[in-house]
């Protein structure tokens, strides 16, 4: 039963996955999300039913338009993988329960935002309120209903620190950080509270400094391309909602000696 479990949310999440990179692609253009149906963006043909199966689609077209025999970018198939993995493991450390199904929804979204700013170093402010709202959600459905109303208060501490602290930061850098980093992590503040919030923080810094410095050792960025800070940010969230606990306990503990 539990091998099951782990199978169902790996390919739901697959299935999730796909359209997240409809998402990614449609969002930024202002485009529907729902209509038209999928198709080759090189050709306009329409996809069949079993050309949208999640990465095994990829493989048994060859990486190729049945078509027009277009090249198919690989990161299709690596989003929708990288999304089953992600929240798979994501399950395996939260279990099945509300908080689960959140954060599961909060990583889809950081994964869409991710992929966008990565291209066009933007992150949609519709994604951003859509976070927001399910933030909101899960604060009354999960955090108020276990711990009471004074959970809400370093939430709202969170909400003002993240985006205030960002703020700041881009005020100093004359515009080094986005506005919508600022915003992106005034909601991640609302999700964590402020504790969690300064781990946060400090792993995205931390992330962004080693992973930086490998895309510029291996010349996939120039020194003076831009590097969005965004993607950072959701690998940050992405660890704080399944490693949040622990590593806040061991900092406390480290202090105490």
């Amino acid at each position: 039963m539990e091998i099951a479990l782990y199978i169902l949310v790996f390919v739901y999440s697959l299935l999730v996955g796909s359209f997240l990179n409809v998402c990614i692609y449609r969002i930024p253009r202002e485009m529907s999300i729902v209509f038209p149906g999928s198709h080759c963006t090189s050709c306009d043909t329409r996809l069949k039913a079993y050309e949208l199966i999640p990465l095994f689609s990829y493989i048994a077209l060859g990486g190729k338009c049945r078509t027009c025999g277009e090249k198919i970018s690989a990161r299709y198939p690596m989003v929708e993988l990288m999304t089953a993995l992600l929240v798979t493991y994501q399950f395996h450390r939260i279990g099945l329960n509300l908080s689960f199904a959140f954060f599961a929804i909060m990583t889809f979204i950081l994964i869409v935002m991710t992929m966008i700013d990565y291209d066009l170093q933007i992150i949609p402010d519709g994604l951003t309120l859509i976070l927001g709202i399910i933030g909101v959600l899960y604060l009354a459905a999960v955090i108020v209903p276990n711990l009471g109303f004074s959970a809400l208060i370093p939430r709202g501490i969170g909400f003002l620190l993240g985006g205030g602290l960002f703020l700041l930061i881009a005020v100093v850098s004359n515009g080094g950080m986005g506005g919508g980093d600022i915003k992106l992590m005034a909601v991640l503040g609302l999700w964590f509270g402020w504790q969690h919030l300064l781990l946060l923080m400090m792993l995205s810094f931390v992330s962004g400094a080693l992973i930086s410095v490998a895309l510029l050792a291996f010349r996939i960025k120039g020194r003076k391309e831009a590097i969005p800070f965004g993607p950072f940010i959701a690998l940050a969230a992405y660890l704080t909602s399944i490693f949040g606990n622990e590593l806040v306990t061991w900092y406390l503990t480290l202090s105490v000696y």
